[in-house]
């Protein structure tokens, strides 16, 4: 049997694994130059930041059993419970909550692990289906799957799918000099969402913060993300009463949040799947579940 899966993020490695496991001959063809898709990392004076998911939550007992292994590698870490909570401008109560787990090589260093002995192709864009695979995966969201021209089952859940942009903000700073806060929700805003230290984060203590816009104030500035760099510096310094200013990188995630997210692990006509964190609450979690769904799901159907 010959499986393509399409796209590098964590839910494409995660099937792809599954596959390779049950000795499936698989293939991932990513877009990009690097795995790991929103497990991405940014370079700001030569230090690299988290840019796309924040952290990861581990609440299903077998992604739990992963994050461990992980942990016990030195990949990973369980980060904190407690976020702040900013109500506008205003200091809230910290929420509590699930643990959540950093890395601190950067969560892309788990993309990276994943993909080991894996058959992935980077730099390698598709413009279809490829129709030449007894079965293909499409982990990624479905406004880009769509441009893979899939067949009708596969289209229409695709296109039942909405998402929600972000701007992310790397500031680096030229000292540590905000209060004590590992991270925070930033409510009502109408710029921020997330604020993260990423120097408590990855546990280097560097004095770089990373920001999440708000959906409405990413979508007029999807074009020129550059551009926003100033007002989300001005933002990050509004909330927290700092005086400096920082040097900033802007990334533009046009697909970064899943705002109606669906209830089963995939979708497929038989043939094509396609799977990833819209199935589910959007979390990193979920996109390894969907992928590694999708997989034994393949695998079944090759044992029909």
């Amino acid at each position: 049997m010959n499986v393509v899966v399409v796209g590098a993020g964590i839910a494409g490695l995660a099937c792809a694994a599954e596959l390779a496991a049950a000795g499936v001959r698989v293939r991932v063809h990513e877009r990009g130059p690097r795995v790991g898709g929103r497990l991405a990392v940014d370079s700001l004076g030569g230090r690299y930041a988290d840019i796309g998911a924040a952290y990861l939550v581990a609440d299903d007992p077998d992604f739990a059993d992963v994050a461990r292994r992980w942990r016990d590698r030195g990949l990973a870490r369980p980060w904190t419970d407690t976020l702040a909570v900013f109500q506008g401008r205003l200091p809230g109560q910290p929420a509590a909550g699930p643990v959540r787990w950093a890395a601190p090589g950067g969560l892309r260093s788990l993309a990276e692990d994943l993909a080991t002995g894996l058959d992935v192709v980077l730099n390698s864009e598709l413009d279809a289906v490829p129709p030449d695979a007894d079965a293909v995966v499409l982990a990624m969201p479905g406004p880009q799957a769509l441009r893979l021209r899939p067949p009708a089952a596969v289209a229409d859940a695709a296109r039942a799918q909405a998402w929600e942009p972000v701007l992310t903000a790397v500031c680096a700073y030229p000292r540590r000099s905000w209060p004590g806060f590992r991270g925070a929700f930033v409510n009502d805003h109408p710029v921020l969402a997330t604020v993260c230290d990423d120097g408590d984060r990855r546990g280097d203590l560097a004095p770089v913060l990373v920001a999440h816009s708000t959906a409405g104030f990413a979508r007029p500035r999807l074009d020129d993300p550059d551009a926003a760099g100033g007002e989300l510096a001005a933002a990050v310094n509004d909330l927290l009463g700092l005086d400096e200013r920082p040097e900033v990188r802007v990334h533009r995630w046009t697909y970064a949040r899943p705002s109606s997210p669906g209830t089963p692990p995939f979708v497929t006509d038989g043939r094509v799947w396609l799977a990833g964190d819209a199935f589910g609450r959007p979390r990193v979690q979920t996109a390894w579940l969907s992928g590694r769904a999708a997989g034994r799901a393949v695998i079944q159907s090759t044992e029909r």
